[in-house]
């Protein structure tokens, strides 16, 4: 009677579950789930303080390697100002004043972790703020080398762009005999609402003749709390200098004896004991600060100076491969809540879409695939595109999910999009449909039973119920065993053992391939009376 009692509870289960279907889950991903089940995250990150909870986004790239020598690279990606370092490994670097300096967060940097903010005036260093001298003899800078070609660029972003504050200063001694020199520097200062680049006796000739001063001024006006990119780039076969602002020249002239093209090239010929100066009575951001030289540099690459906040390629991210628990679960829709970021004038903006909008007026853009398996080892299907929000029309299958995202940043590479929520939308693996079309021929002591397979691609067999009460099917006596007899993939069976003269009461329910199976739908009941043939 117990196992008659467990098999009536199973029938009740399987006809109230299928009658009224299973219902759908959501795995979320993200808010106050946390991104923990995104692995591969090439190009992006998080980003905190947009949302409640952290967003995904674009990492702003890190510039490119321009030339073939990278003599300095101040990043500003460090913990702390005391922290900042040269990468290239040739200069070391002092902080002078602790309260001159400081270091602002990701977004507000123009690439990387961080920028270095200098707070002006209120510095007490009479040398500045951060002073960088070199420290190995393959600097670029290191005291009595004569340079070819070189590079010097920087973003900055000034606050009040107020006349006299130096972003750049560089200064050494030049000896010209055993008690006399001269004093050489370059600077970059900010003079009437621009930026000018001043080089006093940096230039001699092969006899140490001095170009002794050779001013270059942007044409542009300064735009305070906005970034821009500064690079002055020196081409030792020409004598050609330039200066350009956000990759456009503003301004150019030659170090040559004639002042023109042509004539006797001046090259820069360092002096003794020269230090480097970042900030000094400057007040606003500078970042990747760098110096390239020692080499002919690739001037066909400069022309195509890539200066976007964000990569073109844009970003990408990967799930883990996420157990649904069961093999053939249907994937019924991705959803994802998005929303923007952009940087003018110091400022971030926030456009949070919701579940609106994976691509944006500026054309950046979400872009979403899936793929799935019933192995964490083996993907079955290839990437495929889909929409968030919308049904997926074709079927989606497997136990195991993963989404990737591709980040695309806007037209002019100043915004992103971010990645606030993701929502798995799934069914899990319902039992099969029962077959259908089920016929009974009843015999002498048998019946014979027939019917059409499950449409259920995964039906891996049939169990074939009887009994003598309708609705109770605890049958025994029968050669193949008591109720339920499990048939296999079969379609017909001839149940032999029966008693003539008894009606029969038959049903039939399919199984699918898990361990243990889902069982199955009972299928309409047929009836069939044995008897003795004369």
């Amino acid at each position: 009677m117990k196992l008659k009692a467990i098999l009536l509870l199973l029938f009740f289960f399987v006809f109230f579950s299928q009658l009224f279907g299973l219902g759908e889950i959501t795995l979320r991903i993200g808010q106050d789930a946390g991104w923990s089940v995104v692995e591969k995250r090439d190009g992006v990150t998080e980003v905190d303080a947009q949302r409640p909870w952290t967003v995904l986004s674009l990492i702003a790239a890190q510039p490119a390697m321009r030339g073939v020598y990278t003599d300095m690279l101040f990043t500003f990606d460090e913990t702390s100002p005391d922290r900042f370092d040269d990468s290239a490994g040739h200069y070391k670097v002092l902080t002078r004043d602790a309260f001159a300096v400081s270091q602002t967060d990701s977004l507000t940097a123009r690439y990387g972790a961080g920028a270095a903010i200098f707070l002006g005036r209120n510095s007490a260093a009479s040398d500045g703020p951060l002073v960088i001298t070199p420290q190995t003899d393959d600097a670029l800078f290191a005291s009595g080398k004569r340079i070819g070609d070189f590079s010097i660029e920087f973003w900055a972003l000034p606050f009040n762009a107020d006349t006299g504050e130096q972003v750049f200063s560089w200064s050494a001694a030049k000896w010209r005999t055993r008690i006399d020199y001269i004093m050489q520097s370059v600077t970059c200062t900010i003079s009437k609402n621009r930026f000018q680049w001043t080089f006093l006796d940096f230039f001699a000739s092969a006899r140490n003749d001095v170009r002794s001063t050779i001013t270059l001024i942007g044409s542009m006006p300064i735009i305070p709390n906005t970034w821009s990119h500064h690079l002055i780039r020196f081409d030792a076969h020409t004598g050609l200098l330039e200066y350009l602002v956000n990759g456009k020249l503003e301004a150019l002239t030659y170090a040559t004896s004639t002042g023109r093209e042509g004539g006797d090239v001046y090259a820069p010929l360092i002096g003794e004991d020269g230090s480097l100066v970042l900030g000094k009575q400057f007040s606003g951001l500078l970042d990747e600060v760098r110096m390239i030289g020692g080499y002919r540099i690739d001037t066909e690459t400069m022309e195509t100076l890539d200066i976007a906040k964000f990569p073109a390629a844009g970003g990408r991210i990967e799930t883990r491969s996420i157990d649904l628990g069961e093999p053939n679960v249907q994937i019924v829709r991705v959803d994802a809540s998005t929303g923007r970021l952009s940087f003018a004038n110091n400022t971030i903006r926030n456009e949070f879409a919701g579940t609106s909008a994976i691509k944006f007026s500026d054309e950046s853009a979400l872009q979403f695939f899936i793929r799935t398996s019933d192995s964490p080892y083996h993907w079955v299907s290839e990437w495929r595109v889909i929409t968030p929000g919308v049904p997926l029309v074709e079927q989606v299958k497997g136990r195991y999910v993963q989404l990737a995202v591709q980040f695309y940043p806007s037209g002019d590479g100043e915004s992103t999009p971010y990645l606030d929520e993701i929502r798995i939308v799934y069914k899990p693996n319902e039992p099969p449909f029962p077959p259908t079309l089920i016929t009974a021929i009843a015999g002498d002591g048998a019946v014979d039973l027939s019917w059409k397979n499950s449409p259920d691609i995964d039906t891996m067999g049939y169990f074939v119920y009887y009994g003598t009460v309708s609705g109770m099917y605890f049958g025994e006596g029968a050669l193949l065993g008591a109720s339920p007899i499990d048939v296999g993939k079969r379609n017909s069976i001839r149940i032999d053992g029966l008693k003539n003269g008894t009606l029969y009461y038959f049903t039939i329910a399919a199984y699918d391939s898990l361990s243990p199976p889902h069982l199955g739908m009972f299928s309409r009941e047929i009836t069939a009376r044995p008897l003795q043939v004369r």
